[in-house]
């Protein structure tokens, strides 16, 4: 999990670092790139037959919604601080356990809608430039929170048939090719040598990082790893104010502070009841 959340956060950065490339360029190579650790975790006797599903609507529906949850994030790290992006996607258990009740018709106590409660506190407190400042960008990290909610439930119903590394690979390619058809906008721009190296090191780490996240809760109680993933927040702190000179606000902090709070209360009340725990990054 720490060597998942080292990954996260230098993704992160090269996202917010690049961001005078086309967002549809970026998510390209991210996810192009992202496909080598991929074929690695494939078993040898399943390298002709890898792809084959009985589940192709559960994919793409996964697959898209994981895109629009990535595609949002990225536009988020561009133009938000990377603390307060960051503090937002701790949001997503939150939005996961309401929409379960929908779709997975699952009984919520009243522990869990406290969580939500005052998670939904926190997140205003964090958004709150978006009513001050008119800064509406702050919505895009909750979209992703959304959007991820949605990848949460249908990676519930695809893991029960489905092997991770099946599940990786029609999310991946659904992300390049989307990325690649922004290609006929004609504002793609050719890496210099360095941007290419950072390309590269964001599609590697991007994808390590999911493959680092699902061994961690493979290889231990949840309960023990899932406290881990909050320190991208110290990253984003330390990052932000060296390379963006980014210092989080008071309010955030305490925001964020409610944010994980909340989540680590739905994560708990999760594993109490022996509930299948989603990774809390598409």
């Amino acid at each position: 999990m720490v060597g998942s959340v080292i990954c996260f956060s230098i993704m992160d950065i090269c996202v917010k670092w690049l961001d005078y490339y086309p967002v549809g360029q970026v998510l390209f190579l991210r996810f192009f790139i992202g496909f080598i650790p991929i074929f690695f975790i494939i078993p040898k006797e399943k390298l002709l037959s890898f792809y084959k599903t009985t589940r192709p609507g559960l994919h793409a529906f996964r697959a898209f919604t994981g895109a629009a949850a990535i595609i949002a994030l990225f536009i988020g790290l561009r133009e938000l601080p990377l603390a307060d992006v960051v503090s937002l996607t701790f949001g997503g258990p939150i939005f996961v356990t309401v929409a379960s009740i929908f779709f997975l018709s699952e009984k919520v106590g009243i522990k869990r809608w406290s969580a939500v409660f005052l998670g939904f506190i926190g997140m205003l407190l964090i958004v709150q430039p978006a009513f001050i400042d008119l800064n509406f960008y702050y919505i895009t990290p909750i979209v992703f929170c959304i959007f991820f909610a949605c990848v949460a439930i249908s990676v519930r119903s695809l893991s029960k048939t489905e092997p991770n590394y099946r599940i990786a690979f029609y999310f991946t390619f659904l992300c390049s090719v989307l990325g690649i058809a922004t290609i006929f906008k004609g504002d793609w721009v050719l890496p210099t040598k360095i941007d290419f190296l950072i390309f590269i090191i964001m599609g590697l780490c991007g994808s390590i990082a999911n493959l680092l996240l699902t061994q961690s809760y493979r290889l231990a109680e949840a309960s023990l790893v899932t406290p881990i993933k909050y320190l991208s927040l110290v990253f984003a702190i330390v990052f932000g104010f060296l390379i963006w000179s980014e210092i989080p606000k008071i309010l955030t902090l305490f925001g964020a502070l409610l944010v994980i709070t909340s989540s680590l209360i739905i994560f708990m009340r999760e594993n109490k009841l022996k509930k299948q725990i989603v990774n809390p990054r598409p």
